[in-house]
């Protein structure tokens, strides 16, 4: 068994910090313009986990100097600053952002049926069910997405880019 020692905090909690920080800059700044390629907002939002548990453990070596930025005036009001920002962030203020409207899009265009989603794509129903059939999914013009993913054990997301001519 592998122990505490042959993985102490200072060999890892910083640079674990760095390399995730350095990820979650790009994939932000990615994502903030819409650059949307591969796995870069999956990246950002599972390696966020990994960069709380490298903060923490940097917290942990540097608990000192952590306390001491929450005695001073700067450091209190960055902290406050930034709780205020999280709090503000958890509302929409009004405005439709995208995931707001991504979500029940996907979900409509999961439970269509077929005929449904190829007006949609301006294709003839046939057209998709044959691409579905090239890859060995049965299904007719009244299926959803849903029905064909439950019965067919293929991926939801798959079946929409098969749709949507993405793959």
């Amino acid at each position: 068994m592998i122990g505490a020692a042959a993985f102490p905090l200072r060999r890892w909690a910083t640079p674990l910090v760095i390399g995730a920080f350095l990820l979650m800059a790009v994939t932000g700044i990615l994502m903030f313009f819409e650059i949307d390629v591969g796995l870069v907002a999956v990246a950002h939002q599972w390696f966020s986990w990994i960069f709380l548990i490298g903060a923490g453990g940097h917290v942990v070596l540097n608990v000192r100097s952590f306390r001491n930025h929450l005695k001073s005036l700067w450091g209190r009001m960055g902290i406050a600053a930034g709780a205020a920002l999280t709090i503000a962030a958890l509302f929409s203020w009004g405005q439709i952002t995208g995931p707001q409207i991504k979500r029940p899009i996907e979900a409509a265009l999961v439970e269509a049926p077929i005929a449904a989603l190829a007006a949609v794509t301006r294709n003839a129903p046939d057209t998709l069910i044959d691409r579905l059939a090239g890859q060995g999914i049965a299904a007719d013009g009244g299926d959803s997405i849903r029905d064909i993913a439950l019965r067919s054990g293929v991926d939801e997301n798959r079946l929409l880019a098969t749709v949507f001519f993405l793959d």
